[in-house]
């Protein structure tokens, strides 16, 4: 049985809201290494904050039908960089119960192990429910720092609590808000709680599709040219820098009532899913944006969360919002790249998606986001299959047999490839192609 310490998965109650092929041997193999990786390592693996990705990597290729020696050799592959566990400081533990300590305690890296301490006897005492209730969701300054930060770390924070919540791992939720709660808050003072002021608060009818917004928004030049290469934080140093007040005049527009959640859930998918693959450079050999699919990778976890039972509709709503608006800033953040339909619509068909499934599990530099990125989207067209033939008036863009076709251009792109050229970063920037092949012409 799964238990704050304990990580447990079974292939009858814990496979994810998208996977096939999982088994007792995958299951029990992704226990131990997860377990492993929780009483060993920490949650980044250097100093500059980059993300241990183990969590996220094991348990999608347990979802998508990885062999154990698959497994094992991914988790083999990966764990040989990552920092070891730090020592816990019982009367910073201890401390965390006062909410004053505890909001001093946020945003520092050398609390992670403490925190990690106090959520998994918190969750050990009260449950999975009452902590997430408590701590992200109660709308107390501590939760409301918290549910900001969430959303900071390119989405790292949610997508690890959201594979927390989809396979049912209390363990993994521990980690999850530790990992939260030492990560940096300015996306709440900066953007998500000015754009939802701006929007006249949460759940407010959605007038404009994201798809509108989207093309709004690099239509305004002063925000579309926001951003400069040599920018740190992108998103922060750039777009929140030098026009903070044209993002949040189109991102205050994305909002969600209760009777739209499902067709604006399938919205910010299909959105996410055309940004990231169309932001082509016709030139160049196909590459996919390294921060762009963080986007499509953190959407999948939308399909249990606005299904928890103890989610309320009004925080419901708000997660759906946040989510949209931070995908509106990941895309002018990257200098807001033209896109191109045609360079999926065009592309060929030669693997189906078992084929595309096998290579990704066993693709040998991938750190996890590959094999995210395609039940990704095997997940993103079970969510946007129901709405064929309405596309026009949902301002969706991804049908029929497009799905496939990403599938096969995020295959075929990072076939061969090592870790630094498996993706582009930076899309929209001249810059970031340099490194790369030109595309064959005939």
């Amino acid at each position: 049985m799964a238990t704050a310490k304990k990580i447990q998965l079974s292939p009858q109650t814990d496979t994810g809201v998208w996977s096939t092929g999982v088994t007792e041997d995958s299951a029990k193999i992704a226990s131990e290494v997860l377990q492993e990786d929780l009483e060993k390592h920490h949650v980044y693996f250097n100093d500059m904050g980059f993300h241990n990705h183990i969590v996220h990597h094991i348990l999608t290729l347990y979802a998508l039908g990885a062999s154990p020696s698959e497994i094992k050799a991914a988790y083999d592959r990966n764990k040989v960089y990552q920092r070891p566990t730090l020592p816990v400081d019982e009367s910073v533990v201890q401390s965390l119960h006062d909410k004053a300590k505890f909001k001093d305690c946020l945003g520092k890296q050398k609390n992670y192990p403490n925190f990690l301490k106090f959520f998994q006897r918190e969750i050990g005492q009260k449950g999975v429910e009452k902590v997430l209730s408590e701590y992200v969701f109660s709308g107390d300054e501590n939760a409301e720092s918290m549910l900001a930060r969430l959303f900071g770390g390119l989405l790292h924070p949610i997508i690890h609590l959201g594979f927390a919540i989809e396979f049912n791992q209390p363990a993994i939720i521990a980690e999850a808000l530790a990992q939260t709660a030492i990560h940096e808050d300015w996306t709440g003072s900066r953007f998500l709680w000015p754009s939802e002021e701006a929007a006249g608060g949460i759940g407010k009818q959605g007038t404009k599709t994201m798809l509108q917004l989207l093309e709004e928004a690099r239509a305004d030049k002063k925000l579309a040219s926001s951003v400069l290469w040599e920018d740190g934080n992108k998103l922060r140093d750039g777009v929140l820098k030098r026009a903070p007040e044209e993002m949040l005049k189109y991102a205050s527009q994305y909002t969600v009532s209760e009777e739209q959640i499902q067709d604006k859930f399938a919205e910010m998918v299909d959105v996410s899913v055309y940004f990231s693959s169309a932001c082509q450079r016709p030139s160049k050999e196909v590459k996919f944006d390294f921060f762009y699919i963080h986007t499509v990778n953190s959407s999948i976890f939308y399909s249990k969360i606005l299904a928890l039972p103890f989610l309320d509709t009004h925080t419901k709503l708000r997660l759906l919002e946040w989510k949209g608006r931070m995908d509106l800033l990941m895309y002018i953040s990257r200098n807001a790249p033209e896109l191109y339909l045609d360079e999926i619509t065009r592309y060929p068909i030669k693997s189906d998606w078992d084929t595309i499934i096998t290579q990704s599990n066993r693709h040998p530099h991938d750190d996890g986001h590959l094999s995210k990125l395609v039940r990704a989207l095997r997940n993103a067209e079970s969510i946007c299959r129901p709405y064929e033939g309405q596309e026009k008036e949902r301002g969706l863009k991804i049908t029929g047999d497009s799905w496939l076709k990403i599938g096969n251009m995020v295959s075929d792109s990072v076939k061969g490839k090592g870790e630094t050229t498996m993706w582009v970063r930076s899309t929209g920037f001249d810059e970031a192609w340099e490194q790369f092949d030109d595309r064959a012409r005939l």
